[in-house]
């Protein structure tokens, strides 16, 4: 007997708009016994069957949504929602042969990202329920045409709530050199996906590389945060005059180096230093920029750093404001889903006004395409960015 979840009175009303989540505080009862990662039916307070989901007992969200209705969650579920995910980015493969190719709840598998390198897909696993499944999920995404290895690294912090060790190495096929090449807009990247940050690289900037290139022409140009330095090869291969990239990391430099010798570009000025450090080091020097690309990493992680990161964010922008030269262009970037464009947008405008610079919005960001935010489902949705002009 499937084991079942009662929602207490009231609680299933987000059930009934097709959101996934159920948090611990909205279950009444829970029949059966099941294990961690176990499908269990979930029904209102008053026995109606609202669909099966994935049991979680320790985490905040006890329950991820599998399905709206009686489907039976099995192998061929599973399968079958990886090849639709699948079919749905066929068309970004005359942009890049690297996408985002399952997005969790976006793809109906909550809990399971899958990031495709040329014939390489790394997977991370962040929920009970994508645990469970993780044998038959290996199998479907190394059925997929074109993938030989399938490598994972479930070594996202988010797993300890969900009472779950870390986890990489290969899980099908045979990975080789962990250091890929890929093709992105017709400049290759070089991908550590064993070592890189998350499964390698950011393929949720692949948009805004192509727009810096676009913008980059005769500009000087600094790339903060920069990473490996995909955003400065953009820069350089559109014709910017100068490049310079800031990163804490001096691998992550190296990376830079290499990224910008694939491509035959200069690399420019790599900058090993705390962003903030230097922007304030720059800011003295009385430094200018054209094109500036903030990108800091996830300063909230939850709404209760919000007010820590609002000041991070703030501080960064403040600082990025008064490095623009006159008429110059500054796209700045939020990572953290806690933070809206609504909220973003004020934290910005109050950096412009400390700088003293008048500033207009030019553009609104947010992440590609295989990056889908599905309406009933808003939590989809962490890429905030602002292309803003100065005078």
């Amino acid at each position: 007997m499937t084991p079942a979840l009662t929602l207490r009175p009231g609680r299933e009303r987000s059930v009934l708009r097709r959101h996934p989540w159920i948090f611990s505080g909205a279950v009444q009862s829970v029949e059966g016994d099941p294990a961690p990662g176990d499908t269990v039916m979930v029904r209102s307070a008053t026995g109606t069957r609202l669909g099966s989901a994935a049991y979680s007992p320790a985490s905040q969200i006890r329950a991820r949504m599998w399905s709206f209705d009686d489907e039976v969650i099995d192998e061929a579920v599973i399968a079958g929602r990886v090849a639709a995910a699948a079919r749905r980015r066929a068309g970004l493969a005359t942009v890049s042969d690297a996408c985002r190719l399952v997005y969790s709840e976006a793809d109906e598998l909550p809990g399971v990202v899958a990031d495709r390198y040329g014939e390489v897909v790394v997977v991370q696993l962040t929920t009970a329920g994508a645990e469970r499944w993780r044998e038959p999920l290996a199998d479907a995404i190394a059925a997929l045409p074109g993938v030989r290895c399938v490598y994972e690294r479930s070594d996202a912090d988010v797993r300890q709530r969900e009472g779950l060790a870390a986890r990489t190495g290969v899980l099908r096929g045979a990975l080789g050199d962990r250091e890929l090449t890929i093709v992105e807009h017709g400049l290759r990247y070089a991908v550590d996906v064993a070592g890189g940050h998350k499964t390698g690289f950011y393929l949720d900037q692949r948009d805004a590389r192509w727009l810096v290139g676009v913008l980059a022409a005769d500009r000087h140009v600094l790339n903060v945060f920069g990473y490996t330095g995909s955003m400065s090869v953009a820069a350089a291969a559109g014709g910017a005059r100068s490049v310079c990239t800031i990163d804490s990391s001096g691998p992550a430099l190296d990376g830079a180096r290499r990224n910008a010798a694939l491509n035959g570009v200069d690399g420019g000025e790599l900058i090993e230093a705390d962003a903030f450090t230097e922007l304030r080091r720059m800011r003295d020097r009385a430094r200018h920029f054209d094109l500036i690309f903030l990108d800091p990493p996830k300063l909230a992680a939850t709404e209760g750093q919000l007010d820590k990161a609002t000041r991070a964010y703030k501080d960064l922008n403040l600082l990025a404001i008064k490095l623009l030269a006159p008429g110059g262009t500054l796209l700045t970037w939020s990572c953290s889903g806690a933070m809206t464009m609504d909220l973003f947008q004020k934290v910005v405008a109050g950096a412009a006004l400390d700088a003293r610079r008048s500033v207009t919005i030019t553009g609104r960001l947010h992440q590609p395409s295989d990056h889908p935010v599905p309406l009933a489902f808003p939590e989809a949705e962490y890429l905030t960015g602002l292309v803003l002009r100065a005078t």
